[in-house]
């Protein structure tokens, strides 16, 4: 068995994170994938306060496992023969400058389309190579505060609420691989190369559906629910428990209420006219918290985890992230072995969210070190020392 994407090459022009976790997840996947770094490297590569793992800090990992390095200065014409003669033998590329700086380093869509006519172009920017906020700078918080995304959590009157990891780069990231996989699949199909353009707002609309859809239709935005789910029924909330812990019900449907009302020995609430549809429950939200929020302090929160899930109710123990990556299950968590970590080279990044049956479970190197595949890029390319020749290869 092979990996899906084996025999597909990537030249990856992209930093930080957008760019490279979409190139990362192909790669899971079976992509080669060559990182083309500016001479000083992936600014992610020093990530965080910790100098210890300058070169290779713990956000560069999550994204670039597996990848192949070459830095190029790409205003040098011997290295831009290089990243040249990269691009005339890759099937995909992908970058997340700014939108005209690719085009200015002499690597815009046009010109590499004459380089490769077949390729699939992939740019990935804050709000979309063209319309008025083209060239605004965005980062994930940015965006996350632009396309309403802040304003979704917390309760009614709160101010506005940053989700706590950046998950504008990871979803637009996996919208790109998403994006690159239909066209490498319209291209088997005859339909050629292409080119992509995805937005950090866009990508982050479409996230947003279940709230941006409603108000489409209706015109109504959604609420803030705090830490209630999307139905707004009290019965899928956060609990306190015995043990001081906290659990997420998510009695949405009325078999599942029906089963709750049986487990906490409350019957009653199936005949009480305030408890007895989901409407009623809504509309009685206060009083229907009130008596859970005293029944779930009879048991400590992974009980109520246990007896709950095994008769088909919906609840889960609130975790921290560290006892969350304790309960992964086979291959959900990808082995690599980093020399020279200051705390062990023996460590684990997220897969690809997925299983595919068909093929074996990604094994990625150690993401690379800065430049540490020059070498042998250039022997592949049949180049001589650093490429300074500064002639244009054509593709082969």
């Amino acid at each position: 068995m092979t990996q899906p994407l084996a025999g597909i090459r990537i030249a990856d022009f992209s930093h930080v994170m957008a760019g490279p976790y979409a190139t990362h997840l192909l790669c899971l996947m079976g992509a080669e994938v060559i990182k083309i770094e500016p001479k000083g490297g992936d600014n992610f590569r020093y990530y965080g306060a910790d100098r210890r793992y300058d070169g290779l800090a713990p956000p560069f990992i999550a994204a670039n496992a597996g990848k192949k390095s070459i830095a190029l200065d790409l205003k040098d014409p011997g290295d831009r023969a290089v990243a040249e003669a990269i691009v005339a033998r890759s099937d995909v590329l992908v970058e997340n400058f700014r939108p005209g700086t690719i085009d200015r380093l002499g690597f815009g869509y046009d010109i590499v389309r004459e380089i490769r006519p077949e390729i699939i172009y992939c740019s990935i920017s804050g709000y979309g190579q063209d319309g008025p906020r083209r060239d605004w700078p965005a980062i994930d918080n940015i965006v996350q505060a632009t396309t309403g995304m802040m304003m979704l959590s917390g309760e009614e009157g709160d101010p506005p609420l940053r989700v706590g990891f950046p998950i504008v780069d990871t979803l637009t990231g996996q919208t790109a691989a998403i994006a690159i996989l239909a066209a490498l699949t319209r291209r088997l199909q005859g339909g050629g190369g292409t080119r992509l353009d995805v937005s950090m707002f866009d990508a982050s609309l479409t996230f947003l559906t279940s709230a941006l859809t409603p108000f489409l239709v209706t015109g109504q935005a959604m609420g803030r629910k705090g830490n209630t789910g999307y139905s707004g029924l009290p019965t899928a909330s956060l609990y306190r428990t015995r043990d001081a812990r906290q659990v997420s019900l998510g009695v949405v449907q009325q078999h599942q209420f029906e089963a709750l009302a049986r487990i906490m020995k409350r019957e009653d609430w199936l005949s009480d006219p305030r408890f007895a549809t989901p409407d009623a429950r809504r509309g009685n939200f206060e009083a229907m918290t009130r008596e859970l929020t005293i029944l779930f302090l009879d048991r400590d929160a992974g009980e109520w985890e246990r007896v709950m899930s095994e008769v088909g109710i919906p609840c889960g123990m609130v975790r921290s992230i560290e006892e969350a990556a304790a309960l992964a299950g086979p291959h959900s968590l990808v082995p690599l072995t980093i020399p020279g970590l200051p705390d062990g080279e023996n460590v684990q990044i997220p897969g690809t969210g997925f299983r595919d049956h068909g093929a074996p479970p990604p094994r990625p190197d150690a993401p690379p070190a800065l430049d540490a595949d020059r070498a042998e890029i250039l022997r592949w390319l049949g180049m001589e020392g650093e490429g300074a020749s500064g002639e244009t290869l054509a593709a082969k």
